[in-house]
């Protein structure tokens, strides 16, 4: 991504929706910003085009979005902040380290849209579909809990299907030809393009099924 100019500024101009000590809040996200029914979390939120969107459409749920790139986190800051949302807060921290953020049964849905594929089989463990990941969002979420995955990459959406099959997810709403209103930057562009989106919704349900790193590849 080209580097925005005057980044540190714009960073600290939009202060207010940036969560600086997430792990301060972990167990307490409703507690501290009372007022809110639920916790819905992004992993790569970009821009933050679906972000915004999602939290003016539902302003009972808190909004946590993590992303660690700051010239994409800058963008979805502002545009935050134009809005006047109150509902959102943005994580400049990595997705590995959710644990660290929200205790287990505190998310009530996760949103992983168009993240990298990782198109190497030596980089499978990078996905966030990957089982490493799954385990986190599933300690995360609260039973009935779902995870919301969207990708216009097919072979890594065959490949997480099967692999949130297999980690005991139950699996709903799965389609190849997805349209939806609310859509990313990136999705907005693939629509024009006519590319189809693959899309689904994994539900925590019964147990997560561990899994040995050799049958992940």
């Amino acid at each position: 991504m080209r580097r925005k100019p005057n980044l540190i500024p714009r960073l600290e101009r939009c202060a207010q929706v940036l969560e600086n000590s997430p792990e301060a809040l972990r167990g307490s996200w409703l507690d501290v910003y009372g007022g809110f029914a639920e916790v819905h979390l992004e992993l790569g939120c970009g821009k933050g085009r679906f972000t915004c969107d999602m939290a003016e459409a539902n302003p009972r749920v808190l909004f946590a979005a993590v992303e660690k790139v700051p010239d994409a986190l800058v963008v979805a800051m502002e545009r935050a902040c134009a809005r006047g949302l109150t509902n959102v807060r943005f994580l400049a921290k990595d997705a590995a380290d959710l644990a660290e953020y929200f205790a287990p049964g505190e998310v009530s849905r996760i949103y992983i849209n168009y993240p990298d594929p990782w198109p190497k089989k030596r980089q499978f463990k990078r996905r966030l579909t990957a089982p490493s990941f799954q385990k986190l969002c599933w300690d995360a979420l609260k039973p009935g809990g779902e995870i919301w995955f969207k990708t216009d990459n097919a072979p890594l959406f065959e490949w997480s299907l099967e692999q949130y099959g297999l980690c005991g997810w139950t699996l709903r709403e799965v389609s190849r030809d997805w349209r939806d209103k609310v859509m990313t930057d990136y999705e907005a562009k693939f629509r024009e393009q006519g590319v189809k989106i693959n899309r689904l919704v994994a539900v925590k349900d019964g147990e997560f099924v561990e899994r040995k790193a050799e049958e992940e590849e």
